[in-house]
């Protein structure tokens, strides 16, 4: 596959998951659910938003609840196909083992996170759902950044964070116990606030819907976008979106959340009402992507 810079209406955005022994099956159902329902025109197949592909360390991988999942690319197969993926999502599950093993997904996160901080002209997002973010943290990749997890394991995820945090020599990840999920590094173009619907912050109601795509990946060929690379190559991890997610059900908003950045708020709202789901906006970090 070539190396994509943008994406265009009839270009399906890339998106890899990263399955491990055990994983949470809901995590991964529920948000490839959203995304494959993801149309630019709701009537028309042929006008998917988003393109999926599974890798595992093996051509199966077993769920935590008993589900057999198959891979389509193996995990050294996906590391070296990795610069074609917009967006890596990692899920949760069995996270002891991981951690102890230091296995996948954490190698494909730091490999994902340092392909951006390499190449900053281009637009990624690394999402997790659930325990998920515990990965993160463990990569180190939520230094300096808000980020959430499931209630239940909120504690372990901050001692995760503050150990990652000290052992780095970085900064604290601020975490968010009440929110659905988190946003950090925006992708939007600049522009009066008034005038731009795509500026948000650290909430989304209220905001007017758009009737364009969002995100850089669909600006690139605009001459209206405005873009400082320099500014974007100082953020950090050079500016690639992190989202995380909470529990299981949370991963549906976020994954919602993905759609409207990427594609429109209009075919989120869609696939909302299609899938019937009430989507529980989360927190959007105030500042501005340029």
């Amino acid at each position: 596959m070539a190396h994509k810079t943008s994406a265009v209406a009839d270009e399906p955005i890339e998106v890899l998951f990263a399955l491990h022994p055990k994983f949470d099956l809901l995590d991964f159902a529920g948000t490839l659910e959203v995304l494959e329902w993801a149309r630019h025109d709701k009537n028309d197949e042929n006008t998917k938003a988003f393109d999926c592909t599974i890798a595992a360390a093996e051509p199966k991988v077993l769920s935590e609840q008993g589900v057999v999942v198959g891979a389509q690319i193996t995990y050294k197969e996906a590391h070296e196909r990795l610069n074609d993926f917009d967006v890596l999502i990692v899920v949760g599950g069995n996270h002891d083992a991981i951690l102890k093993e230091k296995s996948e997904p954490l190698p494909i996160i730091e490999a994902f996170a340092e392909l951006q901080r390499k190449d900053y002209t281009r637009e990624r997002t690394l999402m997790s759902v659930c325990t998920g973010s515990i990965f993160l943290a463990e990569a180190g990749i939520l230094a300096g950044l808000s980020a959430t997890c499931h209630p239940d394991y909120m504690t372990k995820f901050e001692i995760i964070c503050s150990n990652a945090a000290q052992r780095d020599l970085q900064e604290r990840t601020d975490v968010i116990e009440d929110s659905r999920y988190v946003v950090n590094n925006l992708r939007f173009e600049l522009g009066d606030e008034d005038e731009n619907p795509y500026i948000r912050r650290k909430s989304d109601a209220g905001r007017r819907p758009s009737a364009a795509r969002k995100g850089s990946i669909s600006f690139k060929g605009s001459n209206g976008r405005r873009e400082s690379i320099a500014r974007r190559a100082a953020m950090r991890l050079g500016g690639l979106r992190v989202i995380t997610a909470g529990g299981i059900s949370a991963g549906l908003d976020a994954a919602l959340y993905l759609v409207s950045i990427l594609v429109d708020e209009d075919v989120a709202n869609e696939v909302a009402r299609f899938i019937q789901h009430e989507w529980v906006k989360g927190t959007v970090v105030d500042g501005l992507d340029v």
